[in-house]
């Protein structure tokens, strides 16, 4: 199963040039295209395991789908349920709760799968910490073949990709186009991972970014530092929702925790209560050019978005969903090669 060179990984889209970004997309148009119909079967004989450490829906059920369309077969494993914590320090001594290394499962499961799916779990720790992915990445070094994420605490490629398709599909030429992300509230904000990868490949594709939110609520300096250097379009952040909204063609929607205050969920808690107006309503959306909107779900309704834009004719939010499928499936048929 393993092969012999080189595993190929997917940490963050950077990971993948313009033209593989591109042949990604059209392959994911033309798989949609053929939906229904006798499907090709790269993945025949093939083998993809599905680890999560946390909760998935969206993820876990369009992951399997796509292995088994492909003809292949996924095998889906929940840490809380079917197998344990694992230590992922190098050199650490295991007399605490964790009975086996990321480098033993890593390489013992390289030998039965041809691509492994991590979904990393998130703990309480700061966001200088949390932010490195050390468990990805002990994923990445140790296994012996492709190992792709799933959303860690920085990076959600899989979720950019359908996103991108989507705002293709929508907008055409991306290139000068306005782009509007808006933070909105939750009782249980979610990770940032979406947005870091949306903005990101947003900027690379030309799009213009305008970030709004609450202050306390900045994304990840360095992701947006990155974003600058890789684009000559322009990104604003620490926006209005308003501001941000002006002449949007699109306007997405997510609820983020607070980096500051990541390890602190009293302190946590506190700052996100002054804030319980944020949330998109048409009269918001009426600031766009023609706005449509996304979101990644999962999302509260009437809390972060009301149910009249939720379920109006701009909104595109089930369609990004099903193109989590198509991507997906396109992905898989370039990284595991027969």
């Amino acid at each position: 199963m393993p092969s012999s060179t080189t595993p190929r990984h997917l940490v963050r889209l950077n990971d993948l040039n313009a033209d593989e970004l591109n042949d990604l997309l059209d392959l994911s148009s033309r798989l949609r295209a053929r939906s229904g119909r006798a499907a090709q079967r790269p993945l025949e004989g093939r083998a993809v395991g599905l680890l999560f450490f946390r909760g998935s829906l969206r993820t876990r059920v369009s992951l399997e789908a796509a292995v088994h369309s492909l003809g292949g077969h996924p095998i889906n494993l929940n840490a809380e349920s079917d197998f344990w914590e694992l230590e992922h320090t190098e050199g650490a001594v295991m007399d605490g709760r964790s009975p086996e290394h990321t480098r033993d499962a890593a390489a013992v499961i390289s030998n039965y799968v041809d691509a492994i799916a991590i979904r990393p779990a998130i703990g309480q720790r700061s966001w200088k910490e949390e932010r490195r992915d050390l468990a990805l990445e002990a994923w990445t070094r140790y296994a012996n073949v492709p190992v792709i994420n799933m959303e860690s605490a920085l990076w959600h490629p899989l979720q950019a990709l359908a996103d991108l398709l989507t705002l293709r599909d929508e907008l055409g030429e991306l290139r000068g186009q306005r782009l509007a992300i808006s933070w909105v509230q939750s009782p249980q904000p979610q990770s940032p991972a979406p947005i870091h990868s949306l903005v990101s490949v947003a900027m690379r594709m030309g799009m213009d970014v305008n970030i709004a939110h609450p202050p306390g609520f900045e994304l990840d300096a360095e992701v947006l530092a990155g974003a600058r250097e890789n684009s000559d379009a322009t990104l604003q952040a620490g926006l209005s929702q308003s501001e941000a909204t002006e002449g949007a063609r699109v306007i997405y929607a997510r609820s983020w925790r607070s980096l500051e205050t990541w390890d602190n969920p009293t302190l946590a808690a506190s700052r996100l209560a002054k804030h319980t107006d944020w949330r998109i309503n048409e009269d918001l959306m009426a600031t766009g050019d023609n706005a449509r909107l996304m979101h990644a779900m999962p999302v509260r309704r009437n809390v972060e978005i009301t149910d009249e834009v939720l379920d109006g004719e701009r909104s595109l939010i089930l369609r990004q969903a099903e193109n989590r499928l198509h991507t997906q499936k396109a992905l898989l048929s370039r990284f595991i090669r027969t």
